[in-house]
C-alpha cells in the first residue's frame, strides 16, 4: 500500500494521541562486539555453525537506529545472549563528514552493495541470515530492552526451522510434490527477501508448470499490487479519492483476497477516509477490517487506534470548525 499516505495518516494520529568507533582501513571498527566484513562473517559463521545478524544502520543521523543500539545492541546482556548463535555484522551508512571519511570509500561501497542486494529500504533494518547469507527473518527497533529483544529473535528463529524442515522434506520428493514443499520453505521467509531464493523459485517453476503451488498466481498478484500502489498514488495526488477507493475494491475482488492480506489492502481505504476526515465511515471501515481476522496484529493495532486516536482526531477536527 502507499507507504507515504499511511505514514502521513498514522503520524497525524499519533500527534493527536554514539557514534561508532572507526578507523580508516577497509574493516574499520564497528560497535563493540560487531564486525563490518560480511564475507568474513559468512566464513566464520560456516566454521562455527552459527547464523548472522545483519544490522543496517545510520549511526549518526537515524533516531531509531541510535535507540536500538543504545537500548539493545550495545548491551552486554544482549551480546552475551547472541554470541552462541550468531555472528554480528554492522553495516553503517553515516552522513557526518568525519564518520564518512573514517569509514572510507571501500567500506561504504561494500555496504551499499550488500544493502542493494537485499533491497533494504529503511533504517534500522535487522536481517537474520544463515551462514550462506540467505535471510529468513527481518525486524528493526523493538522496545523493551535486551531481554525482550532476545525473546523476539527466538521467535524469528522459527522461520528458519519452518524453512529448513520444508527444504529437507523436498529432498525426499519429486515433481509437483517437491515443488510444493520447496514453496512452503520459501514462504517461511519474508516476502521481500524471496529474490534471494531465485534459484529455488526457478526450480519450483520447472517442477510445477501448471502452477499447482500457486507461485505464479502469487507473483501476478504481487505485480498487480505494485500497479495498485502506483494507481492509488496518481488518483490520490489528483484528488480522485472515489477512484482510489474503487481501485482497492476491484483489486480485492479480482484476486479474491482474504484474511490478513485483505486487512492490509483495506487499511489503505481506512487511511483515505481519515485523510478526508470522514470519521464515521472510517470507524465502520475499521470495524470491518477487524472482523476479517480479529486476532491479527493489524486488527489489534486498529482496535487500539479506534478506541483512542480516532476519538481524538474527531475532537481535533471539531475544534477547528
Amino acid at each position: 500500500m502507499p507507504r507515504s499516505l499511511n505514514d502521513t495518516i498514522m503520524k497525524k494520529a499519533l500527534l493527536l494521541a554514539s557514534a561508532a568507533l572507526l578507523s580508516t582501513t577497509f574493516s574499520y571498527a564497528a560497535s563493540e562486539g560487531w564486525i563490518t566484513d560480511f564475507e568474513a562473517a559468512k566464513k566464520q559463521a560456516a566454521e562455527e555453525k552459527k547464523d548472522i545478524i545483519l544490522d543496517f544502520t545510520g549511526s549518526d543521523w537515524c533516531p531509531p537506529c541510535k535507540m536500538l543500539n543504545e537500548q539493545v545492541l550495545s548491551k552486554e546482556a544482549f551480546l552475551k545472549g547472541v554470541r552462541q548463535k550468531y555472528i554480528l555484522v554492522e553495516l553503517d551508512f553515516p552522513r557526518g563528514e568525519d564518520l564518512v571519511k573514517a569509514q572510507g570509500e571501500a567500506q561504504a561501497a561494500a555496504n551499499a552493495k550488500i544493502r542493494d542486494s537485499y533491497k533494504i529500504q529503511g533504517y534500522p533494518t535487522i536481517l537474520l541470515t544463515d551462514a550462506q547469507g540467505r535471510p529468513y527473518a527481518k525486524t528493526g527497533f523493538q522496545p523493551g530492552g535486551p531481554e525482550k529483544y532476545l525473546a523476539h529473535l527466538s521467535e524469528l528463529q522459527k522461520n528458519k526451522e519452518k524453512r529448513d524442515a520444508a527444504f529437507v522434506m523436498a529432498e525426499k520428493m519429486e515433481g509437483v510434490e517437491k515443488a510444493k514443499a520447496l514453496y512452503q520453505g520459501v514462504k517461511a521467509v519474508p516476502k521481500e527477501q524471496h529474490h534471494v531464493y531465485e534459484d529455488i523459485i526457478t526450480e519450483i517453476k520447472k517442477l510445477d508448470p501448471k502452477d499447482e503451488t500457486g507461485l505464479a498466481k502469487a507473483a501476478a498478484q504481487e505485480k498487480a499490487l505494485l500497479n495498485l500502489e502506483e494507481g492509488l498514488g496518481k488518483a490520490i495526488n489528483a484528488g480522485e479519492t472515489d477512484k482510489a477507493m474503487k481501485l482497492i475494491d476491484d483489486h480485492v475482488s479480482k484476486f479474491d483476497i482474504k484474511g490478513e492480506e485483505k486487512q492490509e489492502v483495506l487499511s489503505t481505504k481506512l487511511s483515505i477516509l481519515l485523510h478526508l476526515e470522514k470519521f464515521d465511515e472510517a470507524d465502520k471501515m475499521a470495524t470491518e477490517i477487524i472482523a476479517i481476522a480479529p486476532e491479527s496484529a493489524l486488527a489489534q493495532n486498529i482496535k487500539g487506534f479506534q478506541k483512542t486516536q480516532l476519538a481524538e482526531m474527531r475532537k481535533a477536527a471539531a475544534s477547528e470548525e
